[in-house]
């Protein structure tokens, strides 16, 4: 009996929902689920198309990044899912892609404005992006200071990754979570949508401003705040 099946179930669940939300090609991209109590992740295996994955081609690793079960060799972006999931509490899914809405604004090393009511909905604050990555912290390991790098950005600008669940690396593209694997996939489409408008918002006014703070407030309180009314209870 494989005490890790529902995990594995879950990342690979996850990493198909990425191909069909056409959210990368080939092998780009992946996605993790984390079981907390165990201590163990599951994540896709490196370099292998979405149309050969199966569950029991995900790999099992610990948070110091030992294999735990699998016999393939883990995504490439392995540690910065474990650096993640060290540095943000209540994480137990991490997805990162390369839809090109979202790379457009990553290459450009630029954050996404709060431009309208359907980013406010996700999101109260513009969508980070992190600094470009130094020389030294390349040459040191390249995965693990990306999840450094995160994490900086998120404590240098006082930001929450219970709230903003999403961000992107300059220069690379954007890396989401959630409380499990399959809102933390969702939680990339969400961003790519939000990229996309907002792609087309500056291409129709380079000049264009965020969305009035009050209408901010109000779209995302509505939806999380104490006194939220949308949706069914």
């Amino acid at each position: 009996m494989d005490a890790f099946k529902t995990l594995r179930e879950q990342a690979y669940e996850a990493n198909m929902e990425i191909q069909r939300r056409s959210l990368a090609i080939y092998t780009w991209g992946n996605s993790s689920a984390f079981d907390p109590d165990r201590g163990i992740f599951a994540i896709k295996p490196s370099g292998v198309e979405y149309g050969a994955l199966t569950p029991y081609s995900m790999v099992l690793l610990d948070l110091d990044g030992n294999i735990a079960g699998g016999k393939l060799k883990p995504s490439s972006d392995t540690k910065t899912h474990l650096v993640l999931y060290r540095n943000f509490p209540g994480v137990c899914g991490i997805t990162h892609t390369h839809s090109p809405c979202a790379v457009a604004w990553a290459q450009a090393n630029k954050p996404v404005p709060v431009f309208g009511t359907t980013h406010a909905d996700h999101c109260a604050r513009e969508i980070p992006c992190t600094d470009y990555m130094s020389p030294e912290a390349v040459k040191n390991n390249y995965e693990l200071e990306t999840g450094n790098l995160i994490v900086d950005t998120f404590k240098k600008n006082n930001l929450a990754p219970a709230h903003i669940n999403m961000v992107l690396v300059a220069g690379h593209g954007p890396f989401t979570w959630g409380k499990s694997a399959a809102l933390s996939v969702y939680n990339s489409v969400i961003l790519e949508e939000i990229c996309k408008m907002a792609l087309f918002t500056a291409a129709l006014d380079p000049l264009a401003k965020p969305l009035p703070e009050h209408i901010t407030k109000k779209h995302w309180e509505r939806k999380h705040g104490p006194d939220a009314y949308y949706g069914q209870r």
